[in-house]
């Protein structure tokens, strides 16, 4: 540090007169306090919320902020308190009985490796203000993606015993929505994500991971029979260990076969959520790499199979007619009917999605198992059930139980979610979820008795500006109940010939600035997903549709994410929250 870098504040003996001073520092207020015969200089802006610190009480060496009582040691500027940050200090000198102070120290970390361990800090204490200002403070500094995803997977899997959950979900959602979002938007999903992540973990007890087998050369299908073996009778320990020793031997998409045909073993498992986590793991994966957490994320995700419900073990797949048998019988042909299958072309017939919506179980599983002995893939017939799925959302009737926007939703995210590990691994056993998400089709058929009145590409209104009605949309979300209206929005901004892009952006927007609960946060998840999955006009349109209501059904709510998040982008942009009084 060299003596140019200080600049002249203040007369010592005015200092010690008062005993504090605001002073201007390289554009910065600073506080002074005359201590114990001593000079300290500290921000005045105390780095909780910015209340001033100068109208703070200083005591032995403890600077205390009046408005929520964080304390700092006065010289370094450490904190007592966990959910207050250090308050920045700065390099005084006496000159000629002038005070001096360096505007510009160097910093002891690297700003981003401070961002990164408060971020650690605020998962632990589930601070959501630390976690705000730490996702905001990234950002700035080019870490704002990775960085928060990698620390909060690292934090979800190691500390809630019960494994993958809701938080890591959300968390591994708005990973996938980020490249979809607006510029701070991006950062309001990764806080929404690790806050989410900190909530779920919040008062659990950690996990304690298992080890892999020494032998790696034991063959895939033995390690896939010993993993559903030990799933079978719920063996969380045993299933752990084999899996960790496939992650270790064998490539990703064989791990793949050895999990989905596991959580496919039983139907519909935990009510959609076993394959849907399942799926979302993986593709957190993809984002965060393979190598480096493959064995902790995927470890997580044992108990969701070997503790889950089982459909066939619920009435309604078993009265009054026994689609549970249906489903296990389809299962069983499934060999034969691959190998009729196989060379063959399948083609979607007109009116296949619409046969899916049928109100006989019966004909559908036929549909489904003609699919597959006239050559449809795993991956064309999951798309067919996804696309069911969306319209059971689109089509949902607003007199129907609140509770029941969950039923279709989950439908939707399962079918979603078989339709994504389609892409992950060819595995057979995934035939299996198609039954299981085309019951469930059928199961929530009177939900859209009647149908909701959903518009036709060329009914909407044309004339319209495609922003105006983005912004429409916006206020839509701000009106309990606009259900419908939010869908003919939606259904107006194609026939405008709006930008898709904006419209999932602004989809986004909607989601983030409201305290969004796990379900519409998959919501739009499955409905951008099913928009990049589609290539024909009206689905697409009912891709985006089906999120546009469900959001709406949900929305308004009190916003209180996207008050701390304000906090924390005024505090980090230097402005005043609080003037001194």
């Amino acid at each position: 540090m060299t003596a140019d870098q200080y600049v002249p504040v203040t007369d010592l003996d005015d200092l010690v007169a008062e005993g504090r001073a605001v002073v201007s520092a390289g554009g910065q207020a600073v506080a002074l306090f005359h201590h114990e015969g001593d000079v300290y200089a500290v921000d005045n802006r105390c780095p909780h919320m910015g209340f001033p610190l100068s109208e703070g009480t200083v005591e032995e060496g403890v600077l205390t902020c009046h408005w929520h009582h964080a304390r700092f040691e006065l010289e370094a500027g450490d904190t007592f308190d966990p959910w207050a940050d250090d308050v920045q200090t700065f390099p005084v000198e006496i000159r000629d009985s002038h005070v001096y102070v360096d505007p510009d120290p160097e910093p002891d970390v690297p700003p981003a490796t401070r961002w990164r361990n408060r971020l650690a800090d605020g998962l632990q204490e589930n601070l959501p203000l630390v976690m705000a200002k730490s996702v905001v403070g990234l950002d700035d500094h080019g870490d704002g993606f990775v960085t928060p995803l990698e620390t909060a997977v690292n934090f979800g899997t190691r500390y809630r015993a019960s494994g993958w959950g809701r938080g890591l979900t959300t968390l591994g959602c708005l990973a996938t929505l980020h490249d979809h979002l607006g510029g701070r938007d991006r950062r309001r999903a990764m806080f929404h994500g690790v806050r989410e992540v900190a909530a779920n973990c919040a008062g659990e007890p950690p996990r304690f991971q298992g080890y892999s087998f020494d032998n790696r050369d034991v063959p895939k299908q033995r390690l896939k029979s010993w993993f559903r073996d030990n799933c079978e009778v719920r063996d969380g320990d045993g299933a752990e260990r084999v899996l960790l020793t496939a992650v270790d031997a064998l490539p990703p998409a064989d791990v793949a076969d050895l999990l989905f045909t596991a959580a496919t073993d039983h139907l519909y498992m935990n009510s959609s959520h076993t394959l849907d986590f399942i799926n979302t793991a993986f593709e957190t994966l993809d984002h965060v790499g393979w190598t480096e957490h493959a064995d902790a994320v995927l470890a997580s995700v044992v108990p969701a199979i070997t503790d889950a419900s089982r459909a066939e073990e619920r009435s309604s797949w078993r009265s009054p007619v026994d689609i549970a048998a249906l489903c296990f019988d389809a299962a069983d042909r499934l060999p034969e009917l691959v190998a009729e299958g196989e060379g063959a072309r399948w083609e979607r017939p007109e009116g296949f999605v619409e046969t899916l919506l049928a109100a006989d179980p019966r004909e559908i599983v036929e549909a489904l198992t003609g699919a597959i002995r006239s050559g449809a893939s795993s991956e064309q017939l999951a798309d067919a059930v996804a696309r069911a799925a969306t319209r059971r959302v689109a089509y949902f009737a607003t007199n129907n139980e609140f509770d029941d926007w969950n039923t279709v939703h989950h439908t939707l995210s399962y079918a979603n979610a078989v339709h994504r590990a389609t892409t992950r691994t060819d595995t057979t056993a995934l035939y299996r979820a198609c039954f299981d998400g085309a019951m469930s089709v059928y199961l929530d058929r009177f939900l859209n008795s009647p149908r909701a009145p959903v518009p036709e590409p060329g009914e909407g209104d044309d004339d319209r500006d495609p922003e105006a009605i983005r912004e429409d949309l916006l206020a839509c979300f701000d009106e309990h109940g606009a259900v419908n209206r939010a869908g003919r929005l939606v259904n107006d901004h194609f026939d405008a010939g709006g930008d898709p892009a904006a419209l999932k952006r602004t989809l986004g927007r909607g989601l983030l600035r409201e305290d969004a609960g796990f379900h519409a946060i998959q919501s739009l998840e499955a409905g951008v997903q099913r928009f990049e999955a589609i290539d024909d006009e009206r689905g697409r349109r009912l891709a985006l549709i089906a999120p546009a209501r469900y959001m709406s059904a949900h929305f308004p709510t009190r916003r209180e994410n996207e008050q701390t998040f304000s906090i924390a982008t005024r505090l980090h942009r230097g402005e005043k929250l609080h003037e001194a009084t």
